[in-house]
């Protein structure tokens, strides 16, 4: 890591820009000549620098975006992928989930060529800002493989097995809009405004509790690999666990006494 001021820092291709006011992180998939594409070893920067932003308590809300207007990312650096151990590519999806496992809120915000592991990121983040200009695609089967990093099983999720089938066996690019109709993104707007729509979901994530929002993310996320029931008694015991909170007791006494509460993370 390269310190370049007090608010940015450079790793392999990806920059870290700090904004101690608006309490966020922007990554910066920096390499926009090559449209963002990204190396096996920005991969496991990208994990570290997920790990060092979870402990900087500055950092309320993550965003991450490609730099230049051409794309998010196109994908991985191909030709790399036959220097490496098989037993390393099983493992690709370690360093892509980062987003997921980050306690934080993680805004993707994209443009342009979405594709392979950039999409792969992009879904393992918990929002997705799109510019209408966007085509998100997983195309791995043209190169006679499959996705590698939670691509698949993000997708099939989200927008249903067949939608899932129909857009990765194919390698088809999918617009923004039929990508939000899916539910893929969770806003579409026109490039101009795109850094706005992305200040709008920080400005309402950061009023909020970091510790009711961490709780919640972590309750969510279970979600996904629990039946009802079980998923139920997650909810309930965050639930009770969140009463003994500061926040809490906070949100209660603002609601009562008709004032906008002060949230500490507490």
């Amino acid at each position: 890591m390269t310190t370049v001021n007090n608010n940015t820092y450079q790793w392999d291709r990806i920059s870290v820009e700090k904004n101690k006011e608006a309490g966020t992180a922007t990554i910066i998939l920096d390499r926009p000549e090559k449209m963002n594409t990204i190396s096996f070893i920005a991969r496991s920067h990208l994990n570290q620098i997920f790990a060092e932003l979870e402990q900087d308590q500055e950092v309320r809300v993550i965003i991450i975006k490609g730099a230049g207007e051409k794309a998010f990312s196109s994908g991985g650096n191909i030709a790399q992928f036959m220097e490496q151990h098989p037993s390393v590519l099983s493992e690709l999806h370690l360093n892509v989930a980062a987003p997921e496992r980050s306690s934080k809120p993680v805004i993707a915000q994209l443009q342009g060529y979405t594709f392979g592991v950039g999409l792969e990121i992009a879904m393992a983040c918990d929002f997705r800002v799109a510019a209408d200009n966007t085509l998100i695609a997983l195309p791995e089967v043209n190169l006679g493989m499959i996705p590698g990093s939670g691509g698949s099983q993000r997708i099939a999720k989200i927008a249903g097995v067949g939608r899932a089938k129909d857009m990765i066996m194919r390698g088809r690019r999918v617009p923004a809009q039929e990508a939000y109709q899916w539910g893929l993104l969770t806003t579409v707007t026109t490039p101009e405004k795109l850094e706005e729509e992305v200040a709008k979901l920080v400005a309402d994530l950061t009023r909020l509790s970091p510790m009711t929002l961490k709780v919640l993310k972590r309750v969510l996320n279970a979600s996904q690999d629990s039946s009802l029931s079980m998923g139920m008694e997650i909810e309930g015991f965050a639930y009770g666990m969140l009463r003994s909170t500061h926040d809490f007791g906070e949100g209660v006494d603002a609601f009562v006494n008709k004032r906008k509460p002060t949230f500490t993370g507490e």
